[in-house]
């Protein structure tokens, strides 16, 4: 009786103090999030400027010194101590800053950038000078170029101008323009057209040989792409027009070739490379003599791999690859010493490394497992080591690890948990190491290649001591069996979540092809946001449906030719199973996304207005007939072949089904889904007599973001929606 007593009280007592500390910790957060914080950078990290590899064990940053002049800075991976400034603004004759900077190959020239002028996601052109390092001297390239870049013998700069390209002669000071047939909303050379940059992600379509002999260069004829054009309102007394080339679903995509310009005879030769639709990629191999172009086919289930040689202007194919869906494109093609070559691929069901020779023989399968490869680092030729990211830990989360060219003696590198990515030195001999996970903000920790931890870079240690003071409730990270499939979820719920009480619910999502939003990382603006709606009193949830990515292929295709029917199916069920627990308010229950998931959104409420009241739709596709050839097609063919899969799925054809509280957002400067999108999707609803919200931003691309106040005023309209239809309601 008496050990009894003893027991009870000691339990008692434990519990009392248990129910102080998490009193005292509820109490000691007590500031609260606010838009106006998560926009002014109160919760930004620090972070790492972005380092470039140099030759050795040396890394070179852009760095701003007390004076405000621009230095390019050269540090040691050892010591991370800085070494030498290579180069000062302050003692350039020619210019007061500069922007960029990239070396030559030997780093004895310097390309330095400024007063740029953006043209789409990742193009821009500028102003470009050589610097050279030993005689400190400087030289203009050009103005209003593109991607110039150094001849690997340093003498040579090609660049690309005007939808033309032109190589400058520094030891001669000629400039050759090597090609001249190029015309705004026709011809491009060496520039990427619209949809290559977009969905190739690539904007140089030029490469230089080893030897300097050759310049490779793709030619685009987009004179019979249809014209899409926009109003830019401005703030002048009548609008601009943008016009641009743009291939929608189905339409004539540009006619892409291969050329060869011979820098000895100042000619260039059109490549036969037989039938193909697109030309994804252009690369050197380790023959002086040989450069391997990748094509595909329009269904991009077709991958051909082709050996060009530059001597006699012939190919050959090294690699064929087949897909009954599609092949994802990669910059992961690395050739050897020996020009054998790394290659991935999901041909077994999971993205892995393979070993070719240089005749496409496969020597071996590198790695191996249900579960995916997601980034390729390099290979040590001394160690005969490669290097690589996976989830070999769970989907949620990536480690970095090395393994024998062999497959052999595979190790792990970095964390076993969370979110590890890994910058290398040049010679593979270091690497930075950033890692985060939802608890912890990115730690920034030096690393040789045997995964020793050496030192610690930044750890964002004031960050997480300032956010313990705030209302922020953890991810709670699971998985919920939806249609067969066990998804992985994560859900934040109040910090002073009462289970016996019933809340409101959010769904948040993107669910395109291969992405993930439930993942073990850090905070982004959005998580701020959804902790801000959960001190509201809201329970905000994430699930990531079928066709999002890291969880093999089978997965990820399994909603070819019928994008948008699964992801919406899924996210319909998971509500519906989430609103059987007894603290969800089943009757007031929204979801959200922007983009692919703004589309996603839109559906969820039409289709299952039985448990979905509320829906916010940024950006939104509307019909998938309206977005580029090279990512729709991927997923649906054209809509010529099948017209079921584009229009089934389309809220633009379903919008009588409207019944709950639906906010359309979009901005009229969106190159990339085209308000003409958010523009017939309200035609349909008025057609409907459907009532509905909307917001429409002028000017704003897709990220909408651009201008003061853009997200703060985006996000204020959004919270006011959310309150007034589901936390309120």
């Amino acid at each position: 009786m008496k050990k009894t007593l003893l027991l009870l009280i000691i339990l008692t007592i434990s519990l009392c103090k248990k129910a102080y500390a998490q009193t005292s910790n509820i109490d000691s957060q007590n500031k609260e999030i606010t838009l106006q914080k998560i926009w002014n950078g109160t919760f930004s990290s620090d972070r790492m400027n972005a380092l470039n590899s140099m030759n050795g064990d040396f890394y070179s940053l852009l760095n701003r010194d007390n004076q405000g002049n621009t230095t390019v800075d050269k540090y040691s991976y050892a010591t991370l101590e800085k070494v030498e400034t290579i180069v000062n603004s302050k003692d350039l004759s020619k210019i007061r800053y500069f922007q960029t900077y990239s070396f030559n190959n030997d780093e004895t020239k310097i390309i330095l950038g400024l007063n740029f002028k953006k043209i789409y996601r990742r193009s821009y052109k500028g102003t470009f000078y050589a610097y050279d390092v030993a005689s400190k001297k400087i030289s203009l390239i050009g103005e209003d170029i593109q991607e110039p870049i150094f001849s690997p013998d340093n003498k040579k700069v090609a660049y690309a101008k005007d939808n033309n390209l032109f190589i400058k002669d520094f030891s001669k000071n000629t400039v050759t323009q090597i090609t001249k047939d190029g015309e705004k909303n026709s011809i491009i050379n060496g520039i990427t057209d619209w949809v290559y940059e977009e969905e190739f992600a690539f904007v140089r379509a030029f490469e230089w040989s080893n030897n300097s002999k050759y310049l490779a260069f793709l030619r685009f004829d987009e004179s019979e792409v249809p014209t899409f054009s926009m109003d830019i309102v401005g703030k002048d007394l009548y609008p601009n027009q943008q016009v641009f080339k743009y291939p929608k679903a189905g339409e004539k995509n540009a006619d892409v070739t291969l050329h060869m310009y011979s820098v000895s005879s100042k000619n260039s030769k059109k490549i036969s490379l037989g039938n193909y639709e697109y030309i994804p990629r252009i690369k050197w191999s380790n023959n002086n003599n040989v450069l391997v172009a990748t094509t595909l086919n329009r269904h991009q289930n077709d991958l051909k791999l082709h050996k060009v040689n530059a001597l006699n202007n012939s190919s050959s194919l090294l690699l064929k690859e087949t897909d009954k869906a599609y092949i994802d494109i990669t910059d992961n093609l690395t050739f050897l010493a020996d020009n054998s070559f790394i290659w991935t691929s999901e041909k077994d069901g999971f993205n892995h490394i393979y070993h070719y020779d240089f005749n496409g023989k496969l020597i071996n399968q590198i790695t191996n497992g249900k579960w995916e490869v997601t980034n390729y680092y390099g290979f040590n030729d001394k160690k005969k080591t490669i290097y690589y990211q996976s989830v070999e830990n769970g989907s949620i989360n990536r480690g970095v690890y090395s393994i024998g060219l062999n497959g052999e003696n595979k190790k792990l590198l970095s964390n076993k948990k969370g979110q590890n990515s890994a910058s290398f030195s040049t010679n593979l001999n270091y690497f930075i190491n950033t890692f985060s996970s939802s608890e912890i903000p990115p730690i920034y920790s030096l690393y040789n290649a045997e995964g020793k931890m050496l030192k610690i870079i930044k750890d964002n240690a004031a960050l997480k001591e300032e956010l313990a003071d705030y209302k922020m409730s953890p991810k709670e990270f699971s998985t919920i069996n939806i249609n067969g499939n066990d998804l992985n979820m994560w859900m934040i719920k109040p910090m002073d979540f009462d289970e016996n009480k019933k809340y409101p619910m959010l769904l948040f999502q993107y669910s395109g092809p291969g992405s993930q939003q439930v993942a073990n990382r850090w905070n982004g603006a959005n998580d701020y946001w959804h902790n801000m709606l959960a001190q509201k009193g809201m329970i905000v949830v994430c699930v990531d449906g079928r066709g999002t990515g890291f969880k093999g292929a089978y997965f990820k295709k399994s909603t070819y030719l019928n994008l948008v029917k699964y992801e919406t199916e899924d996210q319909i069920a998971a509500a519906k199973k989430l609103a059987e627990r007894s603290y969800i308010d089943k009757d007031n229950i929204g979801i959200w996304g922007w983009s692919f998931g703004g589309h996603m959104s839109t559906n969820s409420l039409l289709k299952g207005s039985d448990i979905f009241t509320t829906a916010i739709a940024v950006a939104p596709v509307t019909s998938w007939r309206f977005y580029d050839t090279v990512y729709t097609e991927r997923f649906l063919r054209t809509p010529q072949e099948n017209p079921a899969g584009y229009d089934d799925n389309s809220p633009v054809n379903y919008a009588d089904k409207l019944q709950g509280n639906y906010l359309l957002v979009h901005g009229t400067g969106d190159d990339n889904v085209h308000v003409q999108n958010s523009y017939r999707m309200i035609n349909s609803l008025i057609e409907a007599n459907k009532q509905f919200d909307m917001f429409i931003v002028p000017d704003r691309t897709h990220g909408i973001y651009k201008g003061k106040n853009t997200r703060l005023n985006l996000y204020t309209k959004m919270t006011n929606f959310v309150e007034e239809h589901l936390i309120n309601n």
